[in-house]
Formats: C-alpha cells, sequence, structure tokens
C-alpha cells in the first residue's frame, strides 16, 4: 500500500508507545509492563491541559480514579468494557491496571507530558486499595 494514503501500524507494546502524531493529537498505545502490575502503582497523575481518551482493544483493564482535588481522593474504580471510550476529563487523577494480555489505545493532545502533567505519590492505603481493585477487577 503506499504510504502516502495509508500507515498500517502494528499497536502492540510492552507499556507506553506513540503510534501516530498530527496537528495537536497523538494515538499511543498502552500494553501490560511490569510497572503496570497493581502492586507496582505507586502514584496517579493528571495533566492539566487535556483531557484523555482510552479504548480497551484486548485483554482486560481497571481503570483507577482519584478524583479531581488538588491530591488524589481515595480509590475509584473503573472495570473497562472493550468495545466502549472512556474519556478521562482534565485535571482528573487517573492511573491503570492491566492483565499481560492487555492492549490500550489512548487519544491525548500532541503536547501532554511532563510540562502539564502532575504526578502524585499514594498513600499506603490507596495502594492496597488498587492492590483490591485489581484482584476483583481483572479476576484475580
Amino acid at each position: 500500500m503506499d504510504t502516502a494514503l495509508l500507515d498500517v501500524l502494528d499497536a502492540k507494546a510492552r507499556g507506553y508507545r506513540p503510534l501516530v502524531d498530527f496537528a495537536t493529537w497523538r494515538v499511543a498505545v498502552l500494553g501490560f509492563d511490569d510497572d503496570l502490575r497493581p502492586d507496582q502503582i505507586h502514584t496517579m497523575e493528571r495533566h492539566s491541559e487535556t483531557d484523555e481518551v482510552f479504548f480497551l482493544a484486548a485483554g482486560q483493564a481497571v481503570l483507577i480514579l482519584g478524583g479531581n482535588q488538588a491530591e488524589p481522593n481515595g480509590v475509584h474504580p473503573v472495570v473497562m468494557d472493550s468495545g466502549k471510550v472512556y474519556n478521562i476529563r482534565r485535571g482528573t487523577w487517573h492511573g491503570i491496571v492491566l492483565t499481560e494480555d492487555a492492549s490500550v489505545l489512548l487519544v491525548e493532545n500532541l503536547d501532554t507530558g511532563s510540562r502539564n502533567t502532575e504526578v502524585a505519590n499514594l498513600t499506603p492505603d490507596c495502594r492496597q486499595k488498587i492492590r483490591d481493585v485489581a484482584d476483583r477487577g481483572l479476576g484475580g
């Protein structure tokens, strides 16, 4: 196929990998990585200038929301369903837990990065809740 007409990209990855950058937006893929194991999640992040869209393409995943206050406010799990689009609103603390076979497509602003992303450490209680949620939501 003529690449002036179409790009066909492999959307398999370990961790985060950008796939397509265009104008002001990016499509990326997030695959399982050891840093995404429930016992390795120590932080949540939030983006100050953009929403972020998640789409579960394979496997199982649980979005972990922490509200939109100055610091994460508890653990609010959302078990993702395949075929649904999840739009995390600007300023919402979030993280994600994946099964080893999971693949999640992300759509975000092209300039989403450390300049407009805050990271907050989670309390030991929140970290335990994430492990508990993952055990329930990922069939553990």
